[in-house]
C-alpha cells in the first residue's frame, strides 16, 4: 500500500498561496485551523503529518521592503505545534523537522522522546544540517558551516541522540511502592559518548518512549546526504519531478541502505507533490495558472537567488545562463537544476513561478483520476513508496487532496483503509527498534555504565 503524508505548511507551499481567493492568511497563526485540518486527515487515514521548520527568516532579501511580499514569514515552533495536535487526535503521526548544526543532542533527544510520549508513540523527527546563511547568523556565526562539516557532525550527532533514546530498558521502571526502588538499575545505560563534536554522558532524563526510537525522515540528496539517510533514516524526502529521475533516485537510495545492512524494504522513499486539482483538464489548467500570476517577480527573483546567485540584472523572460554557481548550501537542488537545464533551458520567469509554486517540488494537475494515474505510475515503477503531499494554498488546497484525492486512491486498491497499528512505525509498517544496549555483545558494558553515573 501506498503511503501519503500530508506536507502542511502555513499559508500553503506556494510562497504566493497567501494571496490565492480561497486562501486564510490568519492560519499561519491560528492553532484551531491546524486543528481542523488535521482532524480531517486522520480522517482519511493520512499516515501523517509533516512541518518542515526553519529557525531563521530564510529568504534574501536587502530590507523589509522586499521581505514584505513574502508569506513564509510568521510560523509556530513544530514540536510545540504537533504537542498541542497530539492532544486532538489520536492515530495520525507526527513529523516536524529539527537541525542537528543549530540543537545539542540531548535536548532534541528529550524533546522528541516526549513528543512520542505525550503521543503516544506517533512522533517522528525530520533530521536537516541546515542550509541557510540567516539561520546560522542566528546561532552565533557569521557564514554557513560548510557542508562536509555539517554532514560530519550530523553523523555524530544522530548517533548521540539514538544512544540516548537507549537510556533506560523498556521495562526498567518497575515503581515498586514497597521496595521503594522506582526502576532497575541494570536497566539504566549510560552513554559516556566522547567524539570529535560531542561530549555527552546521559542518562536521558525519560524513560523510553513508545516506539523505542520516534522514527526518523531525511531529506538530503546529496552524496554525503543519501549516505546518512541510508544509514539511519525510515522515510526519504525527496524533490523528483521526474519519472526516469525518480527511478534512479530510487534504486540509489535503495542499494545504498542495503549496503549499510539495513531492509532496504523498511525504508520508504517519500517525495513531494503539490496536487493541483479540478473537475476538468481545462479547469485545473486556470488553477495552475491563477497560482503561477500570484507569484510576484521580486519574490521570484529573491527565492531562487540561492540556488542560482544574483539574476537581478536578467529580465524575468531571460534565459537562466549556466553553469549555475556552487553551493554551500542545498547542494543537491543546485545540481538537480543544472541537470534539467542543459536538457531544456528555462526562462527565469518559468524558474522562479515553479520553485514558488511547491518549493522546486512535483507539481501535478488535472483531475482527480490524472493525478491519482500520475501517483500509481510512479508507485507501481519503482519511483517511490509513497508520497509526501503538498497544499498549494492553506487551508483549502488541503481540503481539496484530502476530500477527492484519498478517496480515488482507496477506490483503486492504492491506499489503506485503516490505520495498521497504534504508533507511527506501525502504520508505516516499520519494525520496532530494539535497545542496542541489551542486544547480545553488549551485556559487559551495562556495568561501566552504572558506574559511570556516581561520578
Amino acid at each position: 500500500m501506498m503511503k501519503i503524508g500530508i506536507n502542511m505548511v502555513q499559508n500553503g507551499a506556494h510562497n504566493s498561496g497567501w494571496r490565492h481567493p480561497d486562501a486564510d492568511p490568519d492560519i499561519a497563526n491560528d492553532f484551531e485551523g491546524y486543528a481542523r485540518i488535521i482532524k480531517m486527515a486522520e480522517d482519511a487515514k493520512i499516515h501523517f503529518m509533516f512541518l518542515a521548520d526553519g529557525a531563521a527568516v530564510r529568504i534574501p532579501h536587502r530590507d523589509a521592503e522586499e521581505l514584505s511580499y513574502h508569506g513564509h514569514i510568521d510560523r509556530f515552533e513544530p514540536l510545540t505545534l504537533l504537542s498541542a495536535l497530539a492532544a486532538v487526535t489520536s492515530k495520525i503521526g507526527l513529523i516536524c523537522t529539527a537541525s542537528t548544526t543549530y540543537n545539542e543532542p540531548y535536548t532534541l533527544a528529550r524533546k522528541y522522546a516526549s513528543l512520542d510520549h505525550i503521543s503516544h508513540g506517533r512522533a517522528g523527527w525530520n533530521l536537516v544540517t541546515g542550509w541557510s546563511e540567516d539561520e546560522a547568523q542566528n546561532f552565533n556565526r557569521d557564514t554557513l558551516m560548510e557542508h562536509a562539516q555539517r554532514y560530519e557532525r550530523a553523523n555524530e550527532f544522530v548517533d548521540v541522540v539514538t544512544g540516548l533514546w537507549d537510556s533506560f530498558d523498556d521495562d526498567a521502571f518497575i515503581a515498586d511502592k514497597e521496595t521503594g526502588q522506582y526502576f532497575r538499575p541494570e536497566g539504566m545505560h549510560v552513554l559516556n559518548h566522547k567524539g570529535e563534536f560531542y561530549k555527552v554522558r546521559g542518562p536521558l532524563n525519560l524513560r523510553r518512549s513508545p516506539q523505542g526510537h520516534p522514527v526518523i525522515a531525511q531529506a538530503g540528496s546529496s552524496g554525503p546526504g543519501r549516505e546518512l539517510g541510508a544509514r539511519v533514516a525510515d522515510i526519504i524526502y525527496t524533490g523528483q519531478k521526474d519519472l526516469k529521475l525518480a527511478q534512479e533516485f530510487y534504486a540509489d537510495m535503495k542499494a545504498r541502505v542495503a549496503a549499510a545492512g539495513r531492509d532496504p524494504a523498511k525504508v520508504l522513499v517519500m517525495p513531494g507533490m503539490m496536487p493541483v486539482i479540478g473537475a476538468t483538464e481545462a479547469e485545473a489548467e486556470a488553477r495552475m495558472a491563477e497560482l503561477k500570476s500570484l507569484v510576484h517577480p521580486q519574490v521570484g527573483m529573491q527565492l531562487i537567488s540561492k540556488t542560482f546567485g544574483d539574476l537581478s540584472h536578467l529580465d524575468p523572460d531571460d534565459l537562466v545562463p549556466l553553469p549555475l554557481p556552487e553551493s554551500n548550501g542545498v547542494k543537491s537542488a543546485r545540481d538537480q537544476w543544472e541537470r534539467r537545464l542543459r536538457e531544456k533551458p528555462m526562462t527565469v520567469r518559468q524558474v522562479y513561478e515553479e520553485i514558488s509554486i511547491s518549493s522546486g517540488h512535483c507539481v501535478v494537475s488535472g483531475t482527480v483520476e490524472t493525478i491519482a494515474d500520475h501517483m500509481q505510475t510512479w508507485f507501481e515503477n519503482g519511483a517511490c513508496d509513497g508520497w509526501n503531499l503538498m497544499e498549494p494554498y492553506f487551508p483549502g488546497g488541503a481540503e481539496d487532496f484530502i476530500t477527492k484525492l484519498i478517496p480515488e486512491l482507496k477506490r483503486r486498491g492504492l491506499f489503506h483503509t485503516e490505520y495498521e497499528g497504534k504508533t507511527l512505525r506501525e502504520s508505516l509498517g516499520l519494525d520496532p527498534v530494539p535497545n542496542k544496549k541489551t542486544q547480545p555483545g553488549v551485556a559487559a558494558s551495562q556495568s561501566e555504565d552504572r558506574i559511570a553515573i556516581s561520578h
